[in-house]
């Protein structure tokens, strides 16, 4: 299974995926989900992946080779004029591997299917964040809804819903982020360590570099276990139930 969380904020957008992939529990092994391309100057883009590992690497590798074959009269990574476009080029290109590969066509219910969160900023426009279905459609962030979330999402998204604000600073975003990663490494083995975290400055038009965090990070370790001593202290201070 997969993790995998974008939020867009008012100075930028930040992202995080674990790196877990599992056949079983006696097959295990690391797979980066996080990948990313860039225009310095002129465009980011950051692309998060869960589900079907044959399906999602085959996306990311056609939507790699295009944008690095001028000759090709498609549109890529590189060269759409929006982010909206690059999120269909995104879903085309999804919906595109599924029917190469299911038999009889796409479907939702495929064993190929996948998800991806697309972020970024090309020049002209607003950074922008759109969650891509197995189907090939999308929706967009807004200000009801500021994040995206893919994968094994439900044990993380209690402290994201109660402590995201959209001032936070990147550091408050990485806090924030761990926490919900961490709640959710203790709830579902299908989610491991290592934990990719990369962070766009809004009309920077430059990534900050990706940064890893492993088992024995000192940053993870502290938000890990202060978490979790925060916890059972706030619980403690909870009232009991008098009529027990």
């Amino acid at each position: 299974m997969t993790y995998c969380v974008a939020l867009k904020m008012n100075r930028g957008l930040a992202f995080m995926s674990d790196t877990r992939t599992n056949a079983g529990v006696d097959n295990v092994s690391v797979m980066r989900k996080m990948f990313s391309w860039e225009v310095e100057g002129e465009r980011s883009i950051v692309l998060l992946s869960a589900g079907n590992l044959a399906t999602t690497q085959a996306v990311v590798s056609l939507l790699d080779e295009r944008s690095k074959a001028p000759g090709d009269r498609r549109s890529t990574l590189l060269d759409t004029p929006s982010m909206f476009q690059t999120a269909r080029l995104v879903g085309d290109t999804l919906k595109e591997v599924i029917a190469s590969t299911a038999q009889g066509g796409q479907s939702a219910e495929s064993t190929f299917h996948a998800n991806f969160i697309l972020g970024g900023q090309i020049k002209g426009s607003e950074p922008r964040l759109f969650l891509i279905y197995p189907e090939g459609n999308f929706i967009e962030t807004s200000d009801e809804t500021p994040f995206f979330q893919i994968g094994e999402h439900k044990y993380g998204r209690p402290i994201i819903v109660r402590a995201y604000d959209p001032d936070m600073s990147f550091a408050q975003a990485a806090k924030l982020l761990i926490v919900s990663f961490d709640s959710t490494l203790r709830s579902n083995l299908s989610v491991g360590l290592p934990l990719d975290l990369m962070f766009y400055d809004r009309d920077r038009f430059k990534l900050r570099p990706r940064h890893r965090f492993t088992a024995d990070d000192p940053y993870y370790r502290t938000i890990s276990e202060g978490w979790s001593e925060a916890l059972r202290a706030a619980f403690a201070k909870l009232p009991d139930y008098g009529e027990a």
